[in-house]
């Protein structure tokens, strides 16, 4: 796990450890400017890479990610360093890949008082194309307070395939209009990139805020 890079003011409202995708780096476009976006809504948040994807940056190999499950325990690494600089109450999630991470170990570190909540920027319910392939056995459980940032036309969980799923009351959505996985619209559908990123942020601070 590498250091954490803080974005967001010292005594903000509450404090978001985001993980990142498979394969962009806790500073990629994305990961920043939701950053940005929420630390002018008074939110902190705390990045950090896996091993996998640091070790790109000293020039190894670029290999695929681990599965998921491997992860589980980076992201509790992760949870722990951050709690030392965190301000207010701490909420752990990611991108795609790093929030299917923080998922799985949600729960248990919310019921340890170690997380107040969950959230999931572009959940990746199933691989494109093939959505029998489901990954939500253990968010049927789930029971910590959650929030899924989704686009609308997702390919890893759209909204018509993502409504149709029995999900627990713990777990709430925000829908970015017309959305794609970076929660991107198509032109003319009377939205922009950045407003559906704008909105996710005013969705994202609103939930902090309340846990």
């Amino acid at each position: 796990m590498t250091e954490l890079l803080w974005t967001g003011p010292n005594d903000a409202a509450g404090t978001l450890l985001l993980a990142h995708g498979a394969g962009a780096a806790m500073d990629s476009p994305f990961m920043t400017l939701i950053s940005e976006m929420l630390a002018t809504r008074a939110i902190r948040v705390a990045r950090f890479e896996f091993t996998y994807m640091a070790a790109r940056r000293s020039g190894g190999k670029r290999r695929p990610p681990p599965k998921a499950e491997a992860l589980d325990g980076e992201m509790i690494a992760a949870v722990r360093a951050a709690m030392k600089g965190a301000s207010g109450k701490l909420a752990i999630g990611g991108k795609s890949m790093g929030g299917r991470v923080a998922s799985h170990v949600a729960d248990n570190l919310h019921q340890s008082g170690e997380a107040a909540g969950l959230v999931c920027l572009g959940y990746p319910f199933h691989p494109p194309k093939t959505p029998e392939r489901l990954r939500v056995a253990h968010l049927e459980t789930l029971t910590c307070p959650t929030l899924v940032i989704q686009g609308e036309r997702d390919p890893f969980g759209s909204r018509a395939e993502v409504e149709a799923l029995t999900l627990p009351p713990a777990i709430r959505f925000h829908w970015a209009h017309d959305g794609d996985h970076d929660l991107g619209p198509r032109g003319g559908s009377g939205t922009t990139r950045r407003g559906n990123l704008e909105a996710a942020a005013d969705a994202i601070a609103a939930f902090m805020k309340a846990l």
